[in-house]
């Protein structure tokens, strides 16, 4: 007589003795499949695990109970049902409401296909696997382990979103802050670490003038309190005697990526409305850049990612071309392709043309002053990477100057209020405050 089949869909990002239950109740039913998700069905609902899916399934393959561990690539779990039409599926009741309940409907209306039950036990309460798995990751999230989360990353998930952080608390609103409706779920991949919001935070100019070391500083601060990947604009790179130095502590920093623009000279912003004085650099001279950075990393996994600039200086498109084939043949682990101007035509005719020679080279793009693209779009010309380089910022100069100006208006800060967070609201921000 055939032994009936279990199902049950796990993450096990953090296996606790809940999980343990469920399985040791399943299996009293007959063989017990774990299908479990894998990074890529897991990335897009709660985030990068801190394990890999094969460190994870030798975890769980290991457990007592488990017959067998097969993939599963999405959340939904009604695609492997139809595939293994298993006589049971166990879950917990925690899907009964919330966010899940659409799959529930799914698995239910799947299982129902071919006679197959669904079996809801009690969810062992006051164990949650994301908060153990949040844990985890500030507990072992060393540089390391940071660094190399980049490339996993873009494995993993269609494009990446990172945003500006200029500060440990707008990083610390960057890591919580997500949007989830139904079977959408989206979050930011990482921080941006802008050459431009740092210095102006600083009351600095954007002219390279704030010290490599005073970046850092403010990074490292920023790596205290956050478990995400980080990416650093580095500007033009600098002098190539000092460049050598400053990649050894950015790597060791734990960041996974520098952004390197093929500019000279005194640094200037690429979104001035004059460029005339701008210059690029030589194809050589640039080349040089990223093969003394490619020799000075230690860790495979550190990315240089090479900024060109030729469109925004009106160079035209055969040389953007040119570029990024001399540059990817320099070492460049990834291209980032540069445009102020408002419509996408220009980047997305280089992304075409960009992608008919290299398929897998990250392409990155930052739509600063095209920002009316979708994200769904830039996915479609094949772009991997999308930063919001300066939204954070931004936004709170305005709120700060409205603030300043109303207490000066009203000789009090009461009308204030209804913009501002709490006191009790920020003791609650940082952990051990209150």
């Amino acid at each position: 007589m055939r032994k009936k089949i279990v199902y049950i869909g796990l993450s096990a990002d953090s296996v606790h003795h809940g999980h343990i239950n469920l399985i040791e109740k399943a299996r009293n039913y007959g063989n017990v499949i774990i299908g479990l998700l894998t990074d890529n069905a897991l990335i897009n609902y709660k985030g990068l695990p801190l394990l890999n899916y094969e460190q994870r399934k030798k975890i769980i393959i290991n457990l007592k109970g488990v017959f067998k561990v097969v993939p599963q690539h999405q959340w939904d779990y009604s695609i492997n049902l139809k595939k293994i039409k298993p006589d049971f599926m166990v879950h917990g009741d925690d899907w009964l409401s919330g966010p899940q309940l659409f799959l529930r409907k799914r698995a239910i209306s799947t299982l129902k296909k071919f006679g197959g039950k669904l079996i809801e036990l009690p969810y062992t309460k006051g164990v949650s696997s994301t908060a153990l798995a949040n844990e985890q990751k500030k507990l072992f999230n060393t540089s390391e382990i940071r660094l190399k989360s980049l490339k996993r990353l873009l494995n993993s998930k269609k494009i990446l979103r990172f945003i500006e952080t200029h500060s440990p608390i707008s990083a610390i609103i960057a890591e919580n802050a997500n949007y989830k409706n139904k079977n959408i779920y989206r979050d930011f991949d990482g921080f941006w670490s802008s050459s431009l919001t740092d210095a102006t935070s600083m009351g600095k100019p954007d002219i390279e003038a704030l010290d490599v070391s005073e970046r850092l500083s403010n990074i490292n601060n920023i790596f205290d309190v956050t478990t995400k990947p980080l990416i650093m604009d580095i500007d033009t790179g600098g002098k190539i005697e000092h460049l050598k130095l400053n990649i050894r502590s950015i790597e060791r920093l734990g960041i996974s990526a520098v952004i390197m623009e093929d500019k000279t000279g005194l640094k200037k912003n690429s979104l001035n409305e004059k460029t005339s004085n701008q210059k690029q650099d030589s194809i050589k001279n640039f080349c040089s850049k990223i093969k003394v950075i490619n020799s000075t990393k230690i860790n495979d996994e550190f990315m240089i990612i090479a900024r060109i600039e030729s469109l925004i200086l009106k160079k035209g498109m055969a040389d953007a071309l040119k570029r990024a084939k001399k540059y990817i043949a320099a070492g460049a682990n990834g291209i980032m392709i540069h445009s102020k101007e408002k419509s996408t035509k220009e980047i997305f005719e280089f992304a075409s043309k960009f992608r008919k020679r290299f398929n897998s080279v990250p392409l990155v793009c930052v739509p600063s002053t095209y920002n009316s693209v979708r994200e769904n779009n830039l996915i479609a010309k094949k772009f991997n990477i999308v930063i919001y380089a300066n939204h954070l910022f931004r936004s709170a100069y305005p709120a700060m100057e409205k603030t300043a100006k109303e207490i000066l208006k009203y000789g009090r800060s009461k009308e204030s209020d209804k913009n501002l967070i709490s006191i009790k609201e920020i003791l609650k921000l940082i952990p051990g405050t209150d």
